[in-house]
């Protein structure tokens, strides 16, 4: 199957929570989106990974993703490697994104930059056609993604572009929420953690709320880029 968008995240929920609103929004305009997660989320201090796992499928199911994979490399531990490049390379290979979102450049949680630098740097390796892949037993051709773009995630880093999202916040908010271990909820038993907080779960609509008011939409969510972002005409801008 052939991607028009490939989501990645280090761990089940950073794409719902950075980019879900805009995959929405693509999948609703007929695109095909898949998204890869690079951890179980397995050190995560509430819930547990069998858990996270039920619920990383509940969110593909309502974002609307033709498929969701999980690489299963170590949360926390795991590092930008020859091993970790070939086995996103495959994935990339696999799905022949034209487009690829990726985490944060830079962010709170260590595994953000990490998994952003491993996947940028995969993207690129990916498209080098004597680098030998093997995926089920057949060989794999070369394939480079046109776009790669890094999602914001905790820290409020300075977008290059800004996606208008306004009308599938609902959709990206019914996603994230379905990691019901992870969010806010006051008869939970378990330690409180920095996005089980009440006021994490609001930010979860203000920030893009005022992303919005910046460009002038009523949601957005914002983007930086690896180069230059290029447009037809000046009239392609919002």
């Amino acid at each position: 199957m052939k991607l028009d968008i490939l989501a990645i995240g280090a761990h089940p929920d950073d794409v719902e929570m950075s980019c879900g609103a805009t995959i929405a929004k693509e999948i609703a305009a007929g695109k095909v989106v898949g998204i890869l997660d690079l951890t179980r989320g397995e050190l995560g201090t509430r819930g547990s990974a069998e858990i996270r796992s039920k619920e990383a499928k509940e969110a593909a199911r309502i974002l609307g993703v033709e498929v969701r994979e999980n690489l299963g490399l170590s949360d926390g531990f795991f590092q930008n490697t020859k091993e970790a490049q070939l086995a996103v390379i495959r994935m990339i290979r696999k799905y022949r994104p034209e487009v690829v979102l990726c985490n944060a450049v830079e962010d709170r949680h260590i595994d953000h930059g990490k998994g952003s630098k491993l996947s940028s740097d995969a993207c690129f390796l990916s498209g080098l056609r004597r680098i030998e892949t093997e995926l089920d037993g057949e060989s794999q051709q070369a394939w480079r993604p046109r776009h790669v773009y890094h999602y914001i995630q905790w820290k409020e880093l300075e977008p290059d572009f800004v996606v208008d999202v306004s009308g599938y916040m609902d959709k990206k908010l019914e996603a994230v929420f379905a990691y019901r271990s992870q969010f806010y909820d006051e008869n939970s038993k378990e330690p409180e953690t920095p996005i089980s907080s009440k006021n994490a779960t609001e930010s979860l609509r203000y920030r893009n709320r005022n992303l919005g008011r910046l460009i002038g939409t009523e949601y957005g969510e914002g983007f930086t880029v690896e180069r230059y972002t290029a447009v037809n005409s000046v009239f392609d801008l919002i």
